[in-house]
């Protein structure tokens, strides 16, 4: 039987001094007993103080209460169990935290995104998977996220560019589903609580071993402190080629006349595609390679790439390459996490989102223009405004929460942003960002 909030408290003499003693706010607290939850990162702390055993923080269900008809389960690390229709592969997802996307289209593009490695992706859009799939809509060659869920059971798909349903594509990648979930209600308690770890279960046999996924969930320490990069970035260098789609050439790109070096830590294809669409020989590198590495190919620019973790993790060896091409008077560009990597490079510090922002209609004022432009975005970081340096201009903001989204340096010819100005959800309200970057170059 799982110990109750107020027996916990108890034991650790009162609120207050769990608060103290567990090192967090009096608020958390209060969040612990509104949503009756801990969140597992804190349960070693409490075992210690307590004498309390871990399975007294997470409820074990009684398969008898299993719904008919029920083939998969979501797992959330307080222990709640969100039961559903599995599709997609039998199999059980690494820990990872759950997110949610607001976006209505471009589901095979969301899931292979490297940016949304270690994350499992609720779609707060119900139809999920009614356009198939397609070997041209992809932003990487493999699935990124570790699992997705939804609210309606996928349909065989209706579209002429589909060579595959979502499930059997998903099949093939080895990553699970699940449907018949109340993703709005999932997503409220994700915006009200912050992003929960969880775990997706879709057994073959139908057995599941919920002791070990609750301690699977508690070993895994979440994103903050993680470096993905490495793990979704390519292994040597290579030459982008292909531009943009249009209706009825497909990819194309004119003769390139600069030479762009796009540092890989997760790259989306489609950022690549319109670089070389805007008259950039694109020269790919791992995300692990140093200035002289970068600089050897003779850029006339260099590309920060989005990815997946936590810039500051990932910072140890991408902020010494950077400040090593700023050194170099090289005009860089960046997005996501390449725009958290330049301010780290420029002295800046970052920050985790409660929730992060991910979807493809999110209103960023352009602070220079006035502009405000509908935007794509995926990201759990943030640049702490505050702590950027004298000479670094912040120019975007986001008008959901205020939270940065770009800045630059003129004096280091660098700028980012925290947005895609690639996914063109507005649909390319923002592109115009990649001929900026050229003309610096000129």
């Amino acid at each position: 039987m799982p110990a109750s909030i107020p027996k916990i408290l108890e034991k650790l003499g009162g609120p207050d001094a769990a608060a103290q003693l567990i090192g967090v706010s009096p608020d958390a607290i209060r969040k612990w007993r509104t949503n009756n939850a801990i969140p597992s990162k804190h349960w070693p702390a409490i075992m210690a103080a307590t004498g309390l055993h871990w399975e007294e923080f997470f409820h074990i269900p009684d398969p008898t209460a299993r719904p008919e008809n029920a083939t998969a389960a979501l797992i959330l690390e307080d222990g709640t169990i969100f039961w559903g229709a599995g599709f997609g592969a039998n199999t059980t997802s690494a820990p990872a935290e759950l997110c949610f996307c607001t976006g209505m289209t471009g589901y095979q593009e969301i899931l292979t995104d490297p940016s949304y490695a270690g994350q499992i992706i609720t779609f707060t859009f119900p139809h999920i998977g009614n356009v198939g799939t397609n070997d041209e809509d992809l932003e990487a060659q493999a699935i990124a996220a570790s699992g997705l869920v939804v609210k309606e059971d996928p349909t065989a798909p209706s579209n002429y560019r589909a060579t595959a349903s979502l499930d059997t594509w998903l099949k093939r990648q080895g990553i699970p589903g699940i449907a018949g979930i109340d993703t709005r209600a999932l997503t409220l308690r994700i915006r009200d609580s912050g992003a929960p770890k969880a775990i997706l279960a879709y057994p073959l046999d139908g057995k599941f071993d919920f002791s070990g996924l609750a301690k699977s969930l508690s070993a895994w320490p979440g994103l903050e402190g993680l470096d993905l990069a490495q793990k979704v970035s390519c292994t040597q260098s290579y030459e982008w080629t292909g531009g943009t789609w249009t209706w009825f050439n497909g990819f194309s790109a004119p003769a390139p006349n600069k030479t762009v070096v796009a540092v890989d830590y997760g790259a989306k294809r489609n950022i690549l595609r319109n670089l070389a669409a805007a008259g950039c020989r694109v020269i790919v590198v791992p995300a692990t390679t140093d200035a002289a590495g970068i600089l050897r190919h003779a850029p006339d620019g260099v590309f920060l790439s989005n990815g997946p973790g936590d810039p500051a993790a990932t910072a140890h060896y991408a902020v010494p390459a950077i400040q090593g091409v700023m050194d170099a008077k090289i005009p860089i560009f960046g997005i996501c996490l390449g725009h958290q990597l330049l301010a780290l490079a420029l002295g800046a510090k970052t920050y985790k989102l409660d929730r992060g922002h991910r979807g493809t209609n999110q209103p960023v004022k352009d602070l220079v223009t006035g502009r405000v432009e509908i935007t794509s975005q995926n990201h759990g970081f943030a640049v702490d405004e505050s702590s950027l340096p004298e000479g670094v201009k912040i120019t975007h903001t986001s008008l959901f929460d205020g939270s940065n989204e770009g800045i630059a340096c003129e004096a280091q010819r660098a700028f980012s942003v925290q947005y895609h100005p690639e996914a063109s959800p507005g649909p390319s309200d923002s592109t115009h960002l990649f001929s900026r970057f050229i003309a610096k170059m000129s």
